[in-house]
């Protein structure tokens, strides 16, 4: 299956917004090393893929309330069919089914910005001086030679971390080492932003009980930003600016969106992110055994997970009440003279 009307589209939204820029008056030129016209374009496109692609991200956090809502039925039918796992994905279809749940949604969203993504990688690849092919995708020659020569503080967009010295140099790169440098500190970045936008989700939606999906939200947290110093490497410096711009927007989208649907309330009327000890630890160290919730709580506090402050207790302090009572054979105390003793001093 051809891929090209991929490449148009996201080549057609590239130059729209080169071409906004151009008629506002922000040059083509470098400004400190960089031409922002082109970095602009980038950041912008991330913006229009992100406003189209809101209206599923939505359907994604309901799915995920249902799902997260529908867990205590699961962990019954789990218990119920134990040892029959024919029977349990039978019934959990039909459980999904009428309840109008949908598992798959939740990925929805991140399968769609694949090709979105897999698209930027070969438009931006196909930067190369020497392309023999640069009006392809509805480039002008023109537009082709300026992107491939445009840059992020004098390191050529095209660019990789691994490019080798004669690459750079067909680049117009003047310092390879700063090149080096500033893809490395925006892997970096692209690590830790991807790092935060699992977490602040898994914060504010807790952890999960089921092994398998408890697995899943670590290869999420962990693997993915760990896998990205190596394949980070491999990206050109446009690829990783897009995708640096698009988890800055998930932060900012998801944080407006949780508070939008906050986690559904739980059994014991609290939320799923509601406390910073796991559902069952509670329970546990009362001895009590009722059933747990099937899914952990995270943390309050934002996307830092910084605890809420201290409550003071409803009930107030503790009295010793026999602590204040008067001892026998002491006499009364006048209330109106509060600084006469109890007792006289005994002579």
């Amino acid at each position: 299956m051809s891929l090209d009307w991929i490449y148009i589209a996201i080549s057609w939204i590239l130059l729209r917004w080169h071409d906004l820029w151009d008629a506002i008056g922000v040059s083509d030129g470098r400004v400190l090393g960089t031409n922002w016209s082109w970095i602009l374009s980038i950041v912008f496109l991330v913006v229009t893929l992100r406003v189209i692609l809101f209206p599923v991200f939505v359907k994604q956090i309901k799915s995920q309330r249902a799902m997260q809502a529908l867990q205590p039925k699961v962990k019954q039918l789990q218990e119920k069919h134990k040892g029959d796992r024919e029977t349990l994905q039978k019934e959990m279809m039909e459980l999904y089914k009428v309840e109008k749940a949908n598992p798959l949604m939740g990925c929805l969203p991140m399968f769609l910005q694949i090709p979105v993504f897999l698209g930027l990688f070969h438009v931006l690849r196909r930067l190369n001086p020497d392309n023999g092919q640069p009006t392809l995708y509805g480039w002008t020659a023109e537009q082709f030679r300026e992107a491939t020569h445009s840059a992020l503080f004098t390191a050529p967009l095209p660019a990789q971390f691994g490019s080798s010295a004669e690459d750079l140099t067909r680049l117009g790169a003047t310092n390879g080492t700063v090149v080096k440098v500033i893809a490395a500190v925006l892997v970096l970045i692209m690590m830790a932003t991807t790092y935060l936008t699992s977490r602040q989700m898994i914060l504010k939606t807790g952890w999960a009980e089921d092994p398998q999906q408890k697995m899943i939200q670590r290869l999420m947290l962990y693997g993915i930003p760990l896998s990205l110093l190596v394949s980070g490497s491999l990206f050109p410096i446009g690829v990783v600016i897009y995708w640096v711009t698009n988890n800055l927007f998930s932060l900012a989208q998801q944080q407006w969106v949780l508070r939008k649907f906050p986690p559904p309330p739980m059994a014991n009327g609290k939320t799923a992110a509601s406390s910073t000890r796991p559902a069952g630890a509670a329970n546990a160290k009362s001895g009590a055994k009722g059933p747990q919730n099937p899914v952990q709580s995270g943390r309050t506090g934002g996307l830092f997970g910084r605890k809420p402050a201290a409550q003071p207790d409803p009930k107030g302090p503790v009295v010793d009440t026999k602590a204040l009572a008067p001892k026998p054979g002491a006499k009364p105390v006048n209330p109106k003279k509060g600084a006469r003793p109890a007792n006289k001093p005994q002579g």
